[in-house]
């Protein structure tokens, strides 16, 4: 699967944005997918699951309360609105799949995912 991020920019602190993540290919349903993101000079951190159906999804506590994760699996199409937004959200962020149709969620290592998305860039100003 071809993973394709977007919906980044620029935003004040308080604000809101809504990233997208396109796949490509007609088994889309069958992945759990996951959000992460790297901030410079950083490790990728992990953000945010959701199950192959959507039924089931976990978040760090980071960002917990204010970002939701949903797909549209007719659309290939998997979601992070992020509101709230903190200065310390600033980071670039990837979407990744894996290939599971359990509705196990908590899968937060990058090595736990085996495609990836190019990463969109989001910028929170204070």
């Amino acid at each position: 699967v071809q993973l394709q991020a977007s919906g980044g920019g620029l935003v004040q602190a308080g604000g809101s944005l809504r990233l997208s993540c396109a796949a490509s290919g007609h088994t889309f349903s069958s992945y759990r997918m996951g959000w992460f993101r790297q901030a410079p000079g950083k490790e990728r951190e992990y953000v945010a699951t959701i199950s192959w159906k959507g039924s089931s999804t976990y978040y760090a506590d980071s960002v917990k309360g204010r970002f939701t994760i949903s797909r549209d699996n007719a659309k290939n199409t998997v979601y992070l609105q992020m509101n709230i937004l903190k200065p310390e959200d600033t980071a670039v962020y990837y979407c990744a799949a894996v290939r599971s149709t359990s509705d196990y969620v908590t899968s937060v290592l990058p090595s736990g995912y085996a495609y990836w998305g190019q990463g969109t860039l989001v910028t929170v100003s204070s």
